[in-house]
């Protein structure tokens, strides 16, 4: 896997590429800006060596706002089929809203807490560049905490949204239905039922797990 880091604290930016690089996978750039990540990407793709996925923090230099999330949405405009994971400090939903209203492959959001807990992390990277999604927990839990006020998501059982958030985290439906302690049947009845309610249609393929999620999100 070639990754890209886009952190602007070297001492996090050195220790994500030793997190990757121990794992086997190959770091082929490192930057401090949202400026420097797109020249890099521009560069890279110029040789014909894009990355499979870019790790990118939400606010870099020079305001420390949404630098990072800005070239990360551009990248994916450029690049569709390159990886974007977002590291953030907290949950910033309209960020959040923007990088994952677009296309639903190779995406995810995660907080920087969630770096300590490496194979986990790595996992996420892996996932996003294979295209899948890697939302955190928290982000999942206040964005659908924010759909439901909206009614979006009003005709789910209690029990249909609980798989739907744990869809969000990337699970399968096996892994779902061990932390739920029910069986794969159950598990596909309740994805099927979301399916329906939120009107998405066999033609949406794989990725009706990461439109159930984002659906709310244009509403």
């Amino acid at each position: 896997m070639r990754v890209v880091i886009a952190e602007d604290s070297v001492l996090l930016r050195e220790g994500l590429t030793r997190l990757l690089t121990d794992r086997g996978h190959d770091v082929v750039a490192g930057v401090g800006d949202g400026e420097a990540l797109i020249k890099t990407i521009t560069e890279l793709d110029g040789r014909g060596e894009l990355p499979d996925v870019v790790v990118a923090d939400v606010r870099m230099p020079p305001t420390h706002t949404d630098e990072g999330v800005r070239a990360a949405v551009k990248l994916r405009k450029a690049h569709p089929g390159i990886g974007v994971l977002v590291l953030s400090q907290y949950v910033e939903e309209r960020y959040a809203t923007e990088l994952l209203a677009g296309s639903s492959r190779g995406i995810g959001y995660l907080l920087k807490d969630r770096v300590a807990e490496v194979r986990e992390f790595v996992d996420a990277v892996v996932r996003v560049a294979q295209g899948g999604t890697a939302l955190d927990p928290e982000v999942v839990a206040q964005l659908l905490g924010r759909s439901r006020k909206q009614d979006v998501l009003a005709g789910l059982t209690p029990r249909e949204r609980e798989v739907l958030g744990l869809m969000a985290e990337g699970r399968t439906n096996s892994a779902i239905a061990r932390q739920l302690v029910v069986s794969d049947g159950a598990v596909e009845k309740h994805v099927s039922n979301i399916f329906l309610k939120l009107g998405l249609s066999p033609s949406d393929g794989d990725h009706r797990r990461v439109l159930a999620v984002l659906t709310y999100l244009n509403s």
